[in-house]
């Protein structure tokens, strides 16, 4: 087991999370930047297939593809308690926090709109080249617009650099034109972060009233069920749905989303409690690392099970090995002394419960699907992600692996920075080099274009590490 750690509890990380949001982003990006049209169906959403990748809402399942969203969800869920708890712990009142709410939610908003202006790829630029100087300094401009500046600067220098950031993004959104023949506009964001957005804001709320009480919690849930099954119909729902939502920016029906960020909230709590728990000398246990690693099989199995079937539309047939996959988990985290294995085990029976009680809603709402999400997608998700922190948790902090795992770290502590780093950095870079049509070049053909992709997202990860381990971050 770890050595207790000698640092206050407001300075430890969770190295799982941690790699989860990292994994979640990462794979968000190179499903971008993989080969269109020429792949197989589960390379790509599966509500839209290849060759012509059209949006059929018809089509249940789920991809890999279908993953990184709700895990990078998931992640932001559990990171409340990591942001919140320690604060109001010091002495932050419930208005002070709700003001942080409201800040966060304020940048992410604006981050929304901006990333969407500042993408290369809408922009119409004479000569062409101009696009990619433009995207270059609109990440560039981040920097001053987000990045957390030390506190020891005098608060004049915090806000002289957070006036360049912000009047050099004034500046440059009002030169910037776009396809369609328009130049900035409010209604052009992107719906990602705007769904990150929604989701920060009613999350840390719904966390902050029920930080202590997760019965509570849940019960939030019940009334987001209520609102989901009646929105359509004339009452209460709908009503509010109308008066709240604003059209092209954003919908009331947003906030389902906190089906996953709610349950991430809670493993959040736990995660929390485990760590400040290990200030002390954990007990020596009794699982032998056999039994962790049976574990950590079993948890990458879970994810493979679920993917595989449910695109195959053998939902009876993967709800029967979830429930004996279940069940052989229960044995393997029986007899659990240690704080990290009774931590662990008590997150592996929260993921079983969510994965179970998604499968129950597979067959309601026409299938699981991501678009129009369904109460299976929402609940599945949410167990396979709380499946792989256990495994993360395991290789990160009871075997302490740590080759290669800081790519993950990383990014997942940088997420913004990972986000539109890939188009607008590493695409600029080799577009204005004329390095990236030689490096197409390089990899023709479906399986070659997705080591390309492959390689390119190794690429962005290795430069946000750079800028972690310089403790260079985003703050959104």
């Amino acid at each position: 087991m770890n050595a207790p750690s000698t640092r206050d509890s407001s300075s430890l990380r969770f190295a799982g999370l941690d790699a989860l949001r990292g994994f979640a982003i990462l794979t968000m990006v190179l499903s971008g930047v993989i080969p269109d049209k020429i792949l197989p169906a589960w390379m790509y959403h599966c509500q839209v297939p290849p060759p012509d990748h059209k949006f059929n809402p018809n089509i249940p399942g789920i991809t890999w593809v279908d993953l990184v969203f709700p895990f990078f969800l998931f992640a932001m869920g559990a990171a409340f308690p990591f942001a919140l708890q320690r604060r109001m712990e010091k002495g932050m009142t419930q208005a002070q926090a709700s003001l942080v709410i409201l800040k966060r939610g304020a940048l992410l908003f604006a981050f929304a709109i901006y990333q969407q202006h500042i993408s290369p790829w809408g922009m119409k630029t004479n000569p062409e080249w101009l696009r990619w100087v433009y995207a270059l300094t609109g990440f560039a401009l981040l920097f001053p617009m987000l990045m957390r500046l030390p506190d020891a600067l005098k608060p004049q220098w915090h806000w002289a650099i957070r006036a360049v950031g912000w009047g050099g993004a004034a500046l440059l959104l009002s030169q910037l034109r776009y396809s369609d023949g328009t130049g900035f506009s409010i209604y052009r964001s992107n719906i990602i972060l705007m769904l990150l957005t929604v989701s920060a804001v009613f999350g840390s709320f719904a966390w902050l009233l029920t930080r202590d009480n997760v019965l509570l919690r849940l019960g939030i849930l019940g009334i987001l069920l209520a609102h989901r099954l009646t929105g359509d119909l004339t009452g209460w729902a709908k009503w509010l749905n109308e008066l709240v939502s604003i059209p092209k920016i954003w919908h009331l029906t947003y906030v389902h989303y906190l089906f996953i960020v709610i349950p991430g909230t809670i493993a959040g709590d736990m995660m929390l409690a485990w760590l400040r728990e290990r200030k002390q000398a954990d007990d020596p246990g009794k699982w032998a690392s056999p039994r962790f690693a049976l574990l950590v099989a079993l948890m990458v199995t879970f994810v493979v099970v679920n993917l595989v079937g449910l695109k195959a539309r053998l939902s009876n047939l993967t709800f029967a090995l979830d429930c004996a996959l279940v069940a052989a988990g229960g044995l393997l985290v029986r007899d659990a002394e240690s704080r990290t294995e009774r931590f662990l085990r008590a997150l592996y029976w929260w993921g079983a419960y969510w994965l179970l009680l998604g499968m129950a809603f597979e067959p309601y709402e026409g299938g699981i699907k991501k678009d129009p999400n369904t109460l299976s997608y929402f609940f599945v998700t949410s167990g396979l992600a709380i499946f792989t922190v256990v495994a993360f948790t395991i290789v990160l902090d009871v075997w302490q692996v740590r080759v290669g795992s800081q790519l993950l770290i990383g990014s997942g502590q940088n997420p913004m920075i990972a986000y539109v780093g890939m188009g607008n950095l590493i695409h600029p870079l080799f577009a204005l080099s004329g390095f990236g049509d030689k490096f197409d070049r390089l990899f023709p053909g479906p399986w070659l274009g997705t080591l390309r992709g492959v390689l390119l997202t190794l690429l962005l990860a290795w430069v946000v590490s750079l800028f972690t381990r310089a403790r260079i971050y985003w703050r959104t």
